[in-house]
C-alpha cells in the first residue's frame, strides 16, 4: 500500500468512526487539522506521513467523549495501523502523538516526548481552538455540555490542575481564559504562531464585544 492509498484509507476509517460526532470534534475537524497540518509542515523539517497519520487519528477516540479514558484513542489508532501493515516506529510514532497533543495531557506534566512531527500537528490542532472556528467549537460544546454562557461570579481560575481541568463545569467564557487565550503563546512553530496572533486577536475582539453588550453598553 503506498503512502497515498494509506491516506485516504485513514480518512475513510476516521469519517466511518465519527459519524455522529459532537460537532467541535467531528470529521470536519480533523479535517481542518489535517489541512492545517501540511500548512505548517511544508517550513518544517518533518516526516510527512507521520503528521498526516497524526493529524488524522488525533481524535479518534477523545478521551472527553469515553469517560476521561485517554487509553482508547491510542489503542484505536494503533489497531488501525497495524492492521494496515504500516511499521513499528510510524506507529509508535503516531500513537505518541495521539497522548502528548492534548492541552489537558500537559498541565503540570514532565513528559519528555518531543518530536518535529508533533509540534506540527499540535500546532494545527491549537489553531483549531482559536479565532472564529474556535469560538464556535467552545460554544458548541458548552451547549453540548449544557453549560451557561457566562456567569459574573464565577472567576476563571488561571491555575487548574489537570484533574481540575478535565472535571471543570464552568461557564463558557471562562474556558477562554483558561485555555484558548493562553494557546498563542505555546506554539511551537514559525508558521503556527502568525497563524494564531491573528485569531488570539479575533478572540480578544469578541471578548470586549461580548461583555459590552452583556453590560448594557453596547
Amino acid at each position: 500500500m503506498t503512502n497515498h492509498d494509506l491516506i485516504e484509507a485513514t480518512k475513510v476509517f476516521v469519517k466511518e468512526t465519527l459519524k455522529g460526532a459532537e460537532g467541535g470534534h467531528d470529521w470536519f475537524h480533523i479535517e481542518r487539522v489535517f489541512n492545517n497540518s501540511l500548512l505548517i509542515a511544508k517550513g518544517e523539517n518533518v516526516d510527512h506521513l507521520v503528521v498526516s497519520l497524526g493529524a488524522l487519528l488525533h481524535d479518534i477516540a477523545d478521551s472527553k467523549f469515553h469517560n476521561g479514558d485517554s487509553t482508547i484513542g491510542p489503542k484505536v489508532a494503533g489497531a488501525f495501523l497495524l492492521k494496515h501493515d504500516v511499521d513499528s516506529a510510524t506507529i509508535n510514532h503516531v500513537i505518541k502523538i495521539i497522548e502528548n497533543i492534548s492541552y489537558s495531557s500537559n498541565i503540570g506534566s514532565n513528559n519528555l516526548f518531543k518530536s518535529n512531527e508533533l509540534d506540527v500537528v499540535q500546532d494545527a490542532d491549537r489553531l483549531d481552538a482559536i479565532g472564529a472556528i474556535g469560538i464556535a467549537r467552545t460554544f458548541n460544546y458548552g451547549g453540548f455540555k449544557n453549560r451557561v454562557l457566562y456567569d459574573p461570579n464565577i472567576t476563571p481560575n488561571l491555575n487548574l490542575t489537570k484533574a481540575e481541568y478535565k472535571a471543570s463545569n464552568a461557564p463558557t467564557i471562562n474556558h477562554f481564559h483558561e485555555k484558548l487565550l493562553l494557546l498563542k503563546e505555546l506554539m511551537n512553530t514559525k508558521t503556527g504562531t502568525k497563524i494564531a496572533t491573528q485569531r488570539h486577536q479575533y478572540m480578544v475582539d469578541f471578548l470586549k464585544q461580548f461583555h459590552a453588550e452583556w453590560e448594557g453598553k453596547r
